[in-house]
């Protein structure tokens, strides 16, 4: 290997220029070059500086939150589905459920409950051979449905009852608002029974309504009615067939009028609830029977202690009376229905019921709801969602129901009820309900003795959306 050194000096010494040639090079030319490379620097600084600005306010700047979701992404629209509008498309909001709302007067929400009961019945050994009493258990309600309304003031409901698996239909109906406080129905809806009748399933006081209204056959029917709400005074009025099952037979053809007045002035702090309906009914049947009969104060039996049975009969005619006041977190209620059976060439039996109820909201705050002639949602003021306990009210009943008169007989039941309720939240509820009844002159009697006493136990849980 040759050394390097001597090469390196060899071509320093071939290539190093004269004192003269270096003296002949332009100057001038260097300098501008340097010049122009030391603008560029600076430009590329600047650049550097810049964009180390933006990302020092990009990182401080807060970040959306992505959420991940493992559902499926949606397929494509078809050509004929829009997106909603920005600012006037469709909004959706939350009313115990989702509801949907679109320029128009367009609207759609699903709605439905659910009732779970499990009740006991402690009845004379005498009666209980051979009846269902005892302990038991059933899916009281499942309603499932929805609800909305359409261009032109209309609106609808759709509903069914999917309990202990049978389906039946409940509101099925077309609504027109005709005028500021004047509604038209058409559709299966309740003719105007009463307050209780009225009052919702998901609000009533005990697990079941007054014995009256059962024992009387009230019920949905299709029908064309009217609702004049105004301030105070709230008139209703409406034809009716049978149920919407009904119609299906051929021998049910019955036809009906029924009428509802209500007034309910403030008074005292509070809501005062004058009411009063009559209903007369033709049964226009090919075979005219009529029967009025009653549970024990509880659903998980069949069996009924007072029962007219089967008799002859064309048409009814009946009428109720409705007294109530509510103020904050007290209501009292009594109620009275007198029925009358028509039977051409006998004796017309005359048959009544009615009940009286006293209750409390016993939490602070929470006050009892009343709204078009009928109690409403309560809604707890601390409810658990907010860290409370919910609303707990307490409810005591007297309930009688006589079903004897003209030949007929089919025995007294009277009982007194106690109830507590907890209302964790506005759309759930925990009922706990006791009934002791006195029955008579009994359709089963114990033994010999058609006069006994009942005890009554039942449970139930429920949500509504």
């Amino acid at each position: 290997m040759r050394p390097l050194f001597p090469i390196l000096l060899a071509s320093a010494a071939a290539f190093t220029p004269t004192t003269a040639m270096a003296q002949s090079v332009d100057t001038t030319e260097v300098q501008r070059q340097l010049a122009a490379m030391r603008a560029e620097i600076d430009r590329l600084t600047a650049q550097v500086a810049e964009l180390q600005a933006r990302e020092v306010a990009h990182d401080s700047a807060p970040q959306p939150v992505v959420v991940a979701t493992t559902s499926p992404a949606p397929a494509a629209a078809p050509a004929s589905t829009s997106a909603p509008a920005q600012g006037g498309g469709t909004q959706i909001a939350w009313k115990g459920g989702p509801e949907l709302t679109a320029p128009g007067g367009w609207s759609f929400k699903p709605r439905g409950r659910l009732q779970l009961d499990t009740a006991m019945v402690d009845a004379p050994s005498t009666v209980a051979v051979g009846q269902s009493f005892g302990t038991g258990t059933e899916f009281r309600r499942a309603y499932m449905g929805f609800e909305g309304t359409l261009p032109g003031n209309f609106g609808y409901r759709l509903e069914a009852d999917f309990a202990n698996s049978s389906v039946e239909l409940t509101d099925v109906y077309l609504t027109y608002k005709a005028a500021d406080r004047l509604t038209l129905t058409l559709g299966q809806h309740k003719p105007f029974g009463g307050l209780e009748e009225l009052t919702s399933d998901l609000f009533t006081s005990m697990m079941e309504r007054a014995a009256f209204t059962s024992a009387f056959g009230f019920e949905r029917r299709v029908g064309l009615s009217g609702t004049y709400a105004g301030k105070e005074v709230m008139v209703q009025l409406g034809a009716f067939a049978d149920s919407a099952a009904d119609l299906n037979s051929d021998r049910n053809n019955s036809f009906s009028v029924d009428g509802r007045v209500v007034f309910s002035p403030k008074i005292g702090g509070g809501t005062l609830h004058l009411g009063g309906s009559a209903h007369l009914r033709d049964f226009n049947d090919l075979t005219n029977v009529a029967r009025y009969r009653a549970r024990p104060f509880v659903h998980t039996t069949d069996v009924r202690l007072v029962d007219t049975g089967l008799f002859s009969a064309t048409g009814e005619r009946n009428y109720g009376a409705e007294l109530a006041y509510v103020a904050g977190p007290f209501h009292a209620t009594v109620e009275g229905h007198r029925m009358t059976t028509l039977r051409p060439g006998l004796p017309d039996p005359t048959f009544w019921g009615g009940y009286a109820e006293v209750g409390m909201l016993v939490t602070p705050g929470d006050t009892t709801a009343y709204k078009g002639g009928a109690y409403d949602r309560i809604r707890p003021v601390n409810p658990i969602t907010a860290g409370g306990i919910g609303a707990i009210q307490v409810n005591a009943r007297y309930d009688r129901i006589d079903l004897t008169d003209a030949g007929v007989s089919g025995g007294m039941q009277q009982a007194a009820g106690l109830s507590v309720i907890w209302i964790p939240t506005d759309y759930v509820r925990f009922l706990v309900n006791y009934g002791h009844l006195w029955v008579s002159n009994a359709a089963i009697p114990a033994g010999p003795d058609p006069d006994y006493q009942v005890d009554t136990l039942g449970l139930r849980a429920q949500f509504d959306f």
